[in-house]
């Protein structure tokens, strides 16, 4: 289709005035809704006529994209790429699939559920990690995304990550590694480039860089043998670019965070790793960077530093101003501009070329709608469902303990329903995996459970009507401006009340393996529990279907003939 580049020719960048250069450092954000009236942050979201501007008049070299649907994403990238005269990397943060943030699309379980299968079948769990590479490449070639800010390279070796957590591939290098090998490999027959992050290693903190900036206090030795080891991985195994992280190293530069650091990206990075891709620095507007640094100093830091791309810088047309202003005056040499030009043109040569002879290959047009037929495919949802069964923890009741069954009493058509399908979540509001029309709703529905939801503004007990018999169902997982303690007590205080009243029939927690860990323990042997890492609807079917199954083996019950839709 026409958002990939081959609607344009790539100019050489010596051909640009030296502000236009600049200007090609720079990826702005915007939403993927088509029309103003659905962006959702405007603080941050650049509407229609701001970016056309910016891409036409001042010429930035890419976007980031979030929310829309996958059919407004493939016409927002086309309006885009032809309002460029410069073709546009176009890039989106799809570490579980291009559905994670465009709707239609396939949206994977989170990585981390691949390293738990990993724990146990390592082949079948790279196998897997490749299949999710393919479809993540698939689907965004085909709407016109050529830059994956994926994948995830940390080691998440700190339960109390809010920034990281299930979306690494685990808690340990050697499961890691493998893992983010095989994704890598998984995209490498599609026309995007591949995003190792966040450098040197975001994985033991417990400050959200969004926030404040963290800290990471280990020796070198620790950093190579933990933190910087997939780091090397991801290069060895051909990835395009490296995203820097807003965090402190003491052993690496007592001074200055990762980001504006020449001694972690020019030093370790460029000459002893050996990297010559794209560094991209995380966004700019995060404060950890913004609190210390300023909305217009940071940018030049970085690019001072070794980074090639600043990506979502706080005010772009300012920014691009001030690294102008630093290249006229000699702070940023022409030759440090004109090597980071090089590498940004070899990536868009990359995607280019490969586009170009794709199309013509398979003789697409412009006006072709083709693109569709490689998004949420059967095998997609096939591979999604593989991750979330085999990825499944349970908690299994005795048989000879048990006296639970789902099925609070026989239904009539009289019968008043005395039994609670209570959803716990940290905002009903934002939960877009949440609906009337979702299994964790409709299948309890079935079963004769009245639906109840609570969430981090809801009062805690006061919530519970009358203590009926209750299914609870979690959705807790760590999410980046979201302190997650809170709900954690809610839940918990909901579990305990629950269980001290005898009421608690059964438990489903879809999202966090640590909350899960802690709230285990807390259970009676005769509580049947179901844990899943996804919060999607094929991930909650599958959760309650396995419940169910539990509840079937133990009890041999009758029930409501149920379908699941996974």
């Amino acid at each position: 289709m026409s958002n990939s580049f081959s609607d344009h020719s790539l100019p050489p960048w010596q051909q640009l005035s030296l502000k236009q250069q600049v200007a090609q450092l720079l990826v702005v954000r915007t939403s993927g809704h088509l029309f103003d009236g659905e962006i959702r942050y405007p603080q941050w979201e650049a509407p229609t006529a701001k970016l056309r501007h910016w891409i036409e008049d001042r010429g930035v070299g890419g976007v980031i994209l979030l929310g829309g649907s996958v059919s407004d994403l493939a016409a927002r990238i086309q309006q885009m790429q032809s309002w460029a005269q410069v073709p546009l990397l176009i890039a989106a943060d799809i570490e579980q699939g291009v559905g994670q943030r465009f709707s239609g699309a396939t949206w994977m379980p989170p990585p981390m559920a691949l390293g738990a299968i990993a724990k146990s079948d390592l082949p079948q769990a790279c196998a897997l990690a490749r299949e999710m590479g393919a479809i993540t490449a698939r689907e965004a070639e085909a709407v016109g995304l050529n830059w994956l800010l994926a994948p995830i390279v940390d080691v998440n070796n700190n339960p109390e990550n809010p920034a990281i957590s299930l979306r690494a591939f685990g808690e340990m290098p050697e499961i890691v590694i493998p893992l983010i090998e095989a994704f890598i490999q998984g995209t490498q027959d599609y026309s995007v480039l591949t995003t190792a992050k966040h450098f040197p290693g975001h994985g033991d903190t417990s400050t959200d860089p969004h926030l404040d900036l963290p800290l990471i206090p280990h020796p070198r030795e620790r950093l190579d043998r933990v933190e910087l080891a997939p780091f090397r991985a991801a290069i060895a195994a051909g990835v395009s670019a490296v995203m820097t992280a807003h965090l402190q190293v003491p052993a690496l530069d007592p001074d200055y965070p990762a980001t504006l650091s020449f001694l972690v990206l020019t030093q370790l990075l460029r000459q002893e790793m050996g990297f010559d891709g794209l560094i991209v620095t995380d966004a700019l507007v995060m404060q950890a960077i913004t609190r210390h640094y300023g909305a217009l100093e940071a940018p030049i830091m970085a690019l001072e530093a070794g980074a090639d791309v600043v990506l979502m810088p706080v005010d772009p047309p300012g920014t691009i101003e001030a690294i102008y202003q630093a290249v006229q005056t000699g702070r940023l040499s022409q030759e440090r501009l004109h090597a980071k030009l090089e590498r940004i043109w070899r990536a868009k040569e990359q995607v280019f070329r490969s586009t170009l002879r794709s199309e013509q290959k398979q003789g697409v047009s412009d006006s072709s709608l083709s693109w569709i037929e490689s998004i949420a495919q059967p095998k997609a949802s096939e591979v999604c469902r593989t991750i979330l069964h085999q990825s499944l923890m349970v908690h299994t009741p005795s048989p000879r303990e048990s006296r639970q069954t789902l099925q609070p009493q026989n239904l009539t058509s009289d019968t008043t329903i005395r039994a609670t399908n209570l959803i716990v979540v940290e905002n009903l509001l934002q939960a877009s995996f949440l609906g009337l029309h979702t299994p964790a709703i409709t299948i309890p529905q079935g079963w004769g459970y009245r639906l109840q939801w609570v969430d981090s503004q809801t009062p805690v007990i006061e919530s519970i009507n009358d203590l009926q018999p209750t299914l609870l169902q979690l959705f807790i997982q760590a999410n980046p401006f979201q302190n997650t303690t809170g709900l954690v007590q809610i839940a918990q205080r909901h579990l305990e009340v629950l269980l001290e009243a005898g009421q608690l029939k059964a438990l489903i927690l879809c999202g966090s393996p640590y909350v899960w860990k802690q709230f285990v323990p807390l259970l009676p042997s005769e509580i049947p529990a179901v844990f899943s890492y996804g919060q999607i609807p094929m991930a909650q079917a599958i959760a309650l279907e396995k419940l169910l199954d539990l509840g079937l083996a133990i009890q041999g019950t009758e029930y409501i003939d149920q379908k699941f839709t996974t």
